[in-house]
């Protein structure tokens, strides 16, 4: 019999702990290969721990909600094959034991009247919760109409009790605990608002031109790319020629150093039941609008199913986040640390705008720029949403470089 240590996953260097989410086996359960044993989460992703072989789960040294490292043992199995369920010899003897169970109880069903019988059949009752009367206790007709009406009276109570007290259970209140990924993200928010000089800055974009666009191309596009053109390519595209233009923004802080990148590795945030996340499109500048939808469909499919990876999710030089998704006309976005800016889209919406001193019905979008004041001024960051507005506005400015 071998015993195996059950380890955390080795986790990344910004990763310094996680949190036992779930464990799948209880000690004792037989266990198959490649068997989920154990959910753990970081401040970014769930991590699910498989068993190496078949065995037995032997002990569980780290309980849900407890802190762990990276490769902390957090159980052990041993090595030794389970084969309990398919024991002829405990098969046999449970057989047995119900054939014994089922004897004993029509022995005792002889000893009543036939009458009596037939009401605790058809009634499915039990001879332990009724007071007999009868000679030397023997229950009789009368104890069981007489236990059938007290319980008529109980259930006709409790249904009384439940509606008097139906408002009071609606003011009940729930307590449960913040997640390990809810409580990473409150900290890290709670730290930019504290440690950055947080500046945001707003500018509208007429999206006409990117709706006649996609109702145009959108079906040739697809059938071609097997991919929906969606909104999201065409604000990367827009932002990593912002980033090119605008080299300031594209930076980030390492304690008194500003680093500036001449890369274009851009997150996009997603949501999910457990918190946003932010996957990294890595080298944006080099990919098309077909490689950039399928980049983020896969991202979102992940998300989905908790199965973004560490790498997945690591690195980043600028972020955009879309929260006209959910509908939301305006937002302060805050800042992905350690980046020094993060770009927020919002609804598109129809409503009047002024266009050759006449009023018109365009589809217009607000986008938001929250920024470190401390790296970048206002003219950078304004130079950077009109850069975004102008190409978002004419989408011929990539093709032509203006």
């Amino acid at each position: 019999m071998n015993s195996v240590n059950i380890l955390t996953p080795n986790l990344p260097e910004s990763v310094k702990t996680a949190t036992i989410i779930v464990w799948h086996k209880k000690i004792g359960d037989f266990i198959k290969k490649d068997e989920i044993l154990v959910e753990i989460e970081t401040d970014k992703i769930i991590l699910e721990v498989p068993a190496i072989s078949d065995g037995i789960l032997y002990s569980i040294l780290e309980k849900t909600g407890n802190i762990v490292n990276s490769q902390q043992i957090l159980g052990t199995m041993t090595t030794v094959a389970n084969n309990t369920h398919n024991n002829p010899e405990k098969k046999s003897e449970k057989i047995i034991n119900d054939i014994s169970q089922n004897m004993l109880q029509r022995n005792v069903n002889n000893n009543f009247s036939p009458t009596v019988r037939r009401l605790l059949s058809s009634n499915n009752m039990k001879t332990d919760n009724i007071q007999g009367t009868g000679i030397n206790h023997r229950i009789t007709k009368q104890d069981i109409e007489k236990t059938l009406d007290q319980t008529n009276n109980t259930h006709e109570k409790n249904i009384n009790n439940q509606q008097q007290t139906k408002h009071l259970l609606q003011r009940n209140k729930t307590r449960i605990k913040m997640t390990h990924i809810r409580k990473c993200i409150a900290d890290r928010l709670v730290h930019v608002k504290r440690n950055t000089a947080m500046l945001t800055t707003f500018n509208e974009v007429n999206m006409q031109q990117i709706v006649k666009l996609r109702k145009k191309y959108g079906q040739s596009f697809q059938e071609r790319h097997s991919i929906k053109l969606g909104l999201m390519s065409f604000y990367v595209k827009a932002v990593v020629e912002g980033l090119k233009r605008i080299p300031e923004i594209n930076t980030s802080v390492d304690n008194e150093d500003i680093i500036y990148y001449n890369y274009f590795d851009i997150n996009v945030a997603i949501s999910t039941p457990k918190g946003l996340v932010t996957p990294v499109i890595r080298n944006a500048n080099l990919m098309s609008m077909a490689d950039i939808e399928k980049k983020i469909k896969k991202f979102a499919t992940k998300a989905k199913l908790s199965q973004l990876s560490i790498s997945d999710l690591i690195g980043g030089n600028f972020t955009i986040t879309n929260g006209g998704v959910f509908g939301s006309l305006l937002s302060t976005p805050i800042i992905n640390p350690p980046q020094t800016a993060i770009l927020g889209i919002h609804n598109i919406h129809d409503r009047p705008i002024a266009i050759n001193n006449e009023v018109c019905i365009r589809p217009m979008m607000y986008i938001a720029l929250s920024y470190d004041h401390r790296i970048i001024d206002g003219k950078e960051a304004i130079s950077f949403l009109l850069v975004v507005k102008n190409i978002l506005e004419d989408f011929n400015r990539i093709i032509l470089d203006i």
